[in-house]
Order: C-alpha cells, then sequence, then structure tokens
C-alpha cells in the first residue's frame, strides 16, 4: 500500500513529500482550521518535523498509519490532510482525521475528501468499523460525517486536551458492510 495514490473528480490522495512542508502551514498552522482540532497551530519547523516523521513512517512494514495529502486533481495543491489509522487496541477498528484548509471551506471538499479517506480505508486497510471524533461545535464536521454514512454515536466526555481545557468529542462512526451497501455503483467523487 505505498504509495497511496487514489483520486476522485476533484481531489487525490497522495503520500506526503517534503516540498509540502511549504503548503502545510495553510492547514496545521491556521488558527481558523486548527480552532475545532486537538491541537493548536503549529509553526514551519513544526510543520517540517511533522512531514519528515510522515514520510520516514510511510516507507515502515507493517505500516499502521497514513498521514496522506489531499491535493486538488486539477492544480495539484494541498488542501487538506487525512489521517487513516489502524487501531491497535480495537479489534477491527481504525480512526480516522481530516482537516482542510480555510480557504477551501465550502466548496464541497470536505464530503469528497472523506469519502476518499473511507475508500482507502475499507479498500486496503480492510477494518470491520471506522471511527472519528469532532468538537462538539465543529458542525460542518458533523454534517461531512453524516454526508457519508458516518453515525453519530455518542459524546466521549474530556477527550482532548487543548489550551489548558479539557474538551468533550462527539464520536461518528462508518461499518465496512454500511460503506460497501452506501457506495455500490457509486465513485468517491459522486
Amino acid at each position: 500500500m505505498y504509495p497511496v495514490d487514489r483520486s476522485s473528480t476533484r481531489l487525490a490522495l497522495r503520500e506526503l513529500s517534503t516540498e509540502d512542508v511549504n503548503a502545510v502551514p495553510a492547514v496545521y498552522g491556521s488558527p481558523e482550521a486548527t480552532e475545532h482540532l486537538s491541537f493548536e497551530p503549529r509553526g514551519r519547523e513544526e510543520v517540517g518535523r511533522i512531514v519528515a516523521r510522515s514520510i520516514a513512517a510511510a516507507a515502515e512494514t507493517p505500516r499502521g498509519e497514513y498521514a496522506l495529502a489531499v491535493v486538488e486533481r486539477e492544480s495539484a495543491e494541498l488542501v487538506g490532510f487525512g489521517r487513516p489509522a489502524l487501531d491497535p487496541h480495537q479489534q477491527g477498528g481504525a480512526t480516522l482525521g481530516f482537516a482542510l484548509r480555510p480557504r477551501s471551506w465550502g466548496a464541497g471538499y470536505g464530503v469528497e475528501m472523506v469519502r476518499l479517506l473511507l475508500g482507502f480505508g475499507f479498500d486496503d486497510l480492510r477494518p470491520h468499523r471506522i471511527w472519528g471524533a469532532r468538537s462538539p461545535r465543529n458542525e460542518a464536521s458533523a454534517r461531512t460525517m453524516a454526508a457519508v454514512g458516518m453515525v453519530e454515536e455518542g459524546v466521549i466526555r474530556e477527550h482532548v486536551l487543548k489550551g489548558g481545557v479539557w474538551r468533550d468529542s462527539v464520536g461518528h462512526a462508518i461499518l465496512d458492510r454500511e460503506w460497501h451497501a452506501a457506495t455500490q455503483g457509486r465513485t468517491a467523487g459522486d
């Protein structure tokens, strides 16, 4: 499963590269983009370390986590990130994280990106269940996960420590049979 190379109508998933260090701060360095994530905005030096670790992790065998660039197919410009990962603490489980740069919000990229990530997850990692968590105030993420068939499962109390304050998260999940039933005859970009 290396290198990852999947695409939909407008977007593609690919491995991170050293050239992405200049584009990553549009997501990881943005106060707006990280408002609902589990970390504060990150500087260029920290972003460089994250990209380097992700590139090194991509060559590991077995590979449990995937830090993937989400790019516009037409421009090849990085618009977001996805992190599908097998969950060693949950039999048949995988987790999913995703973020989109603010400049790309409102264009329907979120749904297209999460469909690509779930397709990769279920087709290549083959878990029984994929789950992700969001900030309770992140309604856009709630709508995105609902649109791809993920079911809201409940609140994870005081799940994330950010800015010295514990925050709840809302968990969403989809099972392999639900994903396959929902995607019969449809591509990731539909």
